[in-house]
């Protein structure tokens, strides 16, 4: 499936128009009919719109590199993603604001 068409089933299960999609994203509220005719979005842009469906990234550029939907589940140290200043910590498809993230750093610390 194209970006588009991700965006648009994505929109449709949550009962949301494109429109409404394209401007919560602050988008011009005609943008995301673009995508289907060939221009494609930033990461920032397509990231915000993963946020306002409560999706993935993934989900909407269709990203499946490997090809293969049985692979093993991806180990990752929580730690070093959140020292990680590239790495955009979410919950529910909505970025967690630095004073909580530094929270869940002391509880995982042991409450230091």
């Amino acid at each position: 499936m194209t970006v588009y068409e991700n965006i648009k089933k994505y929109a449709k299960k949550r009962n949301m128009n494109l429109q409404d999609v394209a401007l919560k994203a602050g988008l011009s509220k005609n943008m995301i009919y673009q995508y289907n005719k060939g221009k494609n979005p930033s990461l920032e842009t397509l990231t915000k719109i993963a946020g306002i469906l409560g999706v993935s990234y993934n989900d909407l550029a269709g990203d499946n590199s490997t090809g293969n939907t049985n692979t093993k589940p991806k180990k990752v140290d929580i730690k070093d993603v959140m020292q990680d200043d590239y790495t955009i910590m979410s919950y529910g498809g909505r970025e967690i604001p630095p004073e909580e993230l530094e929270m869940i750093r002391r509880i995982l610390d042991g409450g230091k």
